[in-house]
C-alpha cells in the first residue's frame, strides 16, 4: 500500500501594500514617501496602462485570481507565503527607507480568501511603520486565525515556529531573514523588544543555532520548513554561502528549505531528498507597470506545491505551476510562458543536477533521484 504523503503549497512574496492596497475594498492612505512616487495610486494607473482597466474596488479574492482555482485542485495540506506588508493604519513611516508596504486591516480578506495557514514575517518589509506597525499585523493576522512565525513581540515569539496540524503530523514552519535581502540588524527581536528573526550570518555556528531552536520545539513525526529570506533582487546565480548554509540545514533535520526575497524564480535543488528552493520569486505585487529588468520576465510567477512522504519526510514530487500577473491579478500562464520558465530554470537549476521536465498544461515537474 502506497504511503501517505502531505503536501504544501509554497509562495514567495506577497506584497499586498501600496497599489494592491487602494483597488481593495477598504484602502488606507495612499501617501509615500518615495524618490518618484508620492501616490499609492499612481502604481494602479501605470498596470492599466500595460494591461487595461482595473475595476475599483475589487472583490478581496482579485489579486490571487486564477490562482485560488489552481491551489483548490493541488489540495495542499498546508499553505505558506512570505507576507512581505505591514497590515496597518498605524505606526509612522521607518526612516531611511525608500520604500514602505502597508495594507489597510480591513482589507484582510485578501489573505483569508487564499485560506492561507501560514505567513511568515521575517523580512525587510514587515516593519516599513515601526514596532507599532508590526504589533497590529500580528494582532490582525492571528485574529483572523493567520499563524506567524519569523516575527514577534520579543525573541521568543519571533523565533517560535507556525504548527500546523495535518492527518499525518505536524508541519513547524521556522521564519529568519538575512541582512543581504535588505533587513537591518536593528530590527532584530530581542528579549524586551519586538522585531524579527534574525540571521547575522551564514556561517556554521549560526546554522548550529537554527538547528538548536528547531530541535528544541520539534517531536517525532514533524516535518519542518526553514523560512529564510536572504539574497539579492535579481539574477540565477546562487551564492556559495547559501547553498552550504541551506544543505547544513538539511543536514541538520529540516525538511523543507523555502527562500525567497528575489523577483523572480531561481534555482531549485533536491539535496539528501529534501527540496531547497534557494528563491520563489514574487507572486502578488504592484510591479506590474514598472520598467526594466525585462529579461527576467518577473510577470510570470510560479506556484510551488511539495509532496513529501508522511514517515521518511523525503520528497515524493515537487510541481511548480506558472501564473502570470494581468491588472493586478493572477491569471493561468501560456504555453509560451511555461516553455521559457522550463529553459530558464532548468539551465539555471542544471547545475545541481536538477531534472525539470515541462507538462502538456505548461507546468513544471521536478524530478527526485
Amino acid at each position: 500500500m502506497a504511503s501517505s504523503t502531505i503536501t504544501l503549497f509554497l509562495a514567495g512574496d506577497v506584497m499586498t501594500g501600496r497599489g494592491v492596497d487602494q483597488i481593495l475594498p477598504h484602502p488606507g492612505a495612499a501617501q509615500l514617501r518615495e524618490g518618484y512616487i508620492r501616490d499609492a495610486r499612481d502604481y494602479v494607473a501605470l498596470a492599466e496602462e500595460v494591461n487595461g482597466h482595473i475595476p475599483q474596488p475589487v472583490d478581496p479574492t482579485w489579486p490571487w485570481g486564477e490562482a485560488l482555482a489552481i491551489i483548490g485542485e493541488a489540495g495542499p495540506d498546508v499553505r505558506v507565503v512570505n507576507l512581505e506588508t505591514s497590515i496597518t493604519g498605524d505606526g509612522d513611516f521607518a526612516p531611511d527607507k525608500g520604500i514602505h508596504y502597508r495594507m489597510h486591516p480591513d482589507n484582510i480578506g485578501c489573505l483569508t480568501a487564499a485560506g492561507l495557514d501560514v505567513c511568515v514575517l521575517a523580512n525587510n518589509h514587515v516593519l516599513d511603520f515601526g514596532i507599532a506597525g508590526l504589533t497590529e499585523t500580528l494582532e490582525v493576522l492571528h485574529t483572523a486565525g493567520l499563524r506567524t512565525a519569523g516575527a514577534g513581540r520579543d525573541a521568543a515569539q519571533a523565533w517560535q515556529p507556525a504548527a500546523v496540524n495535518t492527518g499525518h503530523g505536524r508541519v513547524l514552519v521556522f521564519s529568519a531573514g538575512l541582512a543581504s535581502s535588505g533587513i537591518s540588524p536593528a530590527n532584530a527581536a530581542s528579549p524586551d523588544l519586538p522585531g524579527l528573526a534574525f540571521l547575522p550570518d551564514l556561517s556554521s555556528h549560526t546554522a548550529s543555532r537554527f538547528i538548536d531552536q528547531v530541535r528544541a520545539v520539534k517531536r517525532d513525526g514533524d516535518l519542518t520548513v526553514a523560512s529564510l529570506h536572504w539574497g539579492t533582487n535579481w539574477g540565477y546565480e546562487v551564492p556559495r554561502g547559501h547553498v552550504r548554509f541551506a544543505r547544513w540545514l538539511v543536514d541538520g533535520g529540516i525538511d523543507v528549505v523555502h527562500g525567497h526575497s528575489s523577483h523572480h524564480p531561481r534555482p531549485l535543488e533536491i539535496y539528501r531528498g529534501r527540496p531547497i528552493l534557494y528563491g520563489c520569486g514574487d507572486l502578488i505585487n504592484d510591479y506590474e507597470g514598472i520598467g526594466g529588468h525585462r529579461q527576467f520576465r518577473d510577470d510570470v510567477r510560479l506556484l510551488y506545491f511539495a509532496t513529501l512522504d508522511a514517515r521518511s519526510r523525503e520528497l515524493r514530487g515537487l510541481r511548480l505551476v506558472p501564473v502570470r500577473v494581468r491588472r493586478m491579478r493572477l491569471e493561468r500562464a501560456t504555453m509560451d510562458d511555461g516553455e521559457w520558465l522550463y529553459r530558464v530554470l532548468g539551465d539555471a537549476s542544471s547545475g545541481f543536477g536538477t531534472r525539470i521536465g515541462l507538462a502538456g498544461d505548461g507546468s513544471l515537474s521536478v524530478g527526485v533521484p
